[in-house]
């Protein structure tokens, strides 16, 4: 498939999770609406016909007690048992107003039972109060009692049909209830297995969409970093993973001529350092032997007609040969600093003290001409070139001696644990270096005096920043003395002391 002709992967996955989520809408919807029908049959059921059917037995008590009442009266002829009677009456107006509320006029009975209520009222409650009343309890006939019993049976009837048919609807109800709770109950069910198939469907389709196009191409990635250059990257899937191949497969290209580019400037740089090589050769044979012939014969004249030839003469022979002798140092200087980090010797552990040590030794004559003073204490170890790592204590001792003040020099020699670094600092209280020079003094060949006034080819610090490097530290003009000058540099802690200090620290302590 054609690059053009590839679906994103963001709009294919709009689509179906679009999809996905309309059929989710579809299944709560119909949750909502079963749920709703759930509640409406629950209401019919509990909030009505359960208080129907209880209005319904109110509405025969209450016919009930009429009759009871009139029965009582019709006997003794005393109104308190004709209270029920007349109460009777008002219940029963409520009950049948309260059953047509809750459920309406079930098929017509509660007209019914109110019209042969008063039918009975009439024909025969009514007429036998009244005789009782005029005539006393036993006035009524047996051909009247029959009469009311036969009117209040039919009552009877209609309120035995209430019941039944406010039971059936209480049964339909319940069905209805019960049919409601399985349809939510199976909805719910199949909404989960929805959701469920919904995500892991998209689980599926996010794995096989990005994760694995993503995965695949991740790993050809890895295999360029590892340093397979030459291998092109192939992605597969949707539209960005392939815009991301080929974006990373243009990177790797870049990289592949830059390290063609990097290649043949390292041929052109090992040329180079072999020209210098040769250069270096030549400087330090067949340039050094005719200077020695000059410096040697300017010498020679120097003796032989020092004092014969007027002053100009011995001033200009005098020129010659400090001009010869200077050359020679800044060749021997020049061919010193070109060996840092050329020539390589086997590092050992240098023991920084006696370093120091052997440098005072050698410097004792300066220093008991100028009266100076050093003070080193608790040197450590490190790993290098001790030659080298002489050199550096070396000059910074030597310019500490040269560049003293109006009082006799003190030189301080610290070291401090700094990580994995030991950082080292050389204190004197000389005529000190201003800071704008900070950088400038570790340029080779760069003086802050004249030549005269101080000795020196100006590439001793120039050496000391290339020694320090080259040991895999870094060294600094600390600008925030109030006298002197200080140096500070870093040298890495000694492998082996770090691996000591590994082994003291996984040791348990009791």
């Amino acid at each position: 498939m054609k690059l053009s002709e590839r679906l994103p992967a963001s709009r294919l996955l709009i689509v179906i999770v679009t999809i996905l989520l309309a059929m989710t809408a579809v299944a709560i919807a119909s949750t909502v609406i079963a749920l709703d029908s759930l509640a409406g049959a629950r209401e019919q059921s509990i909030d009505r016909i359960a208080p129907a059917e209880r209005r319904a037995k109110d509405l025969s008590r209450a016919l009930l007690d009429q009759e009871t009442g009139l029965r009582g009266y019709v006997l003794t002829g005393e109104m308190e048992f004709l209270k029920p009677y007349l109460d009777g009456q008002s219940d029963e107006v409520q009950a049948a107003k309260d059953v047509r509320d809750l459920v309406g006029d079930v098929n017509g009975r509660v007209q019914r039972i109110e019209d042969l209520a008063r039918e009975w009222r009439a024909q025969y409650a009514e007429p036998t109060v009244a005789g009782v009343r005029q005539s006393g309890p036993v006035s009524t006939t047996s051909q009247d009692n029959d009469r009311g019993k036969a009117l209040f049976d039919q009552v009877r009837t209609e309120l035995d049909g209430l019941q039944a048919d406010i039971g059936r609807l209480g049964a339909d109800a319940r069905d209805d209830v019960n049919h409601a709770s399985a349809v939510v109950l199976w909805l719910v069910i199949g909404v989960g297995i929805l959701l469920v198939a919904v995500i892991g469907g998209l689980s599926l389709l996010l794995h096989r969409l990005l994760i694995t196009p993503l995965s695949e191409l991740a790993e050809q990635v890895r295999q360029v970093a590892s340093g397979d250059f030459e291998h092109e990257i192939d992605a597969h899937g949707p539209l960005e993973t392939v815009m991301l191949g080929e974006d990373v497969d243009a990177m790797r290209r870049r990289i592949v001529q830059e390290l063609a580019t990097l290649d043949a400037a390292k041929s052109e740089l090992q040329r180079s350092n072999s020209e210098l090589e040769q250069f270096a050769y030549v400087a330090s044979h067949d340039l050094q032997e005719p200077l020695r012939k000059v410096a040697s014969f300017c010498q020679l004249l120097q003796r032989r007609y020092g004092g014969r030839l007027d002053d100009r003469a011995d001033q200009y022979i005098e020129f010659a040969v400090d001009g010869a002798k200077r050359m020679q140092g800044l060749i021997n200087d020049l061919l010193a600093f070109s060996r840092v980090g050329r020539i390589t010797r086997e590092r050992t552990i240098v023991d920084i003290g006696d370093v120091v040590r052997h440098l005072v030794d050698s410097f004792s004559e300066r220093i008991e001409e100028t009266n100076a003073q050093v003070v080193a204490e608790n040197l450590p170890c490190v790993r290098g070139e001790a030659s080298l790592l002489s050199a550096v204590f070396q000059n910074l001792i030597s310019n500490a001696l040269k560049f003293r003040g109006s009082v006799d020099p003190v030189i301080n020699i610290e070291a401090e644990r700094d990580g994995d670094m030991w950082k080292f600092s050389v204190h004197d209280n000389g005529i000190g270096i201003e800071p704008e020079y900070a950088e400038r003094i570790f340029i080779i060949f760069q003086r802050l005096h004249p030549k005269d006034a101080y000795p020196g080819t100006g590439i001793g610090l120039a050496m000391c920043r290339k020694i320090v490097e080259y040991h895999g530290g870094t060294i600094w003009l600390k600008t925030d003395v109030e006298t002197g000058t200080t140096f500070e540099f870093t040298l890495p802690v000694a492998e082996e002391e770090l691996a000591a200090e590994e082994e003291l620290a996984e040791v348990p302590h009791e």
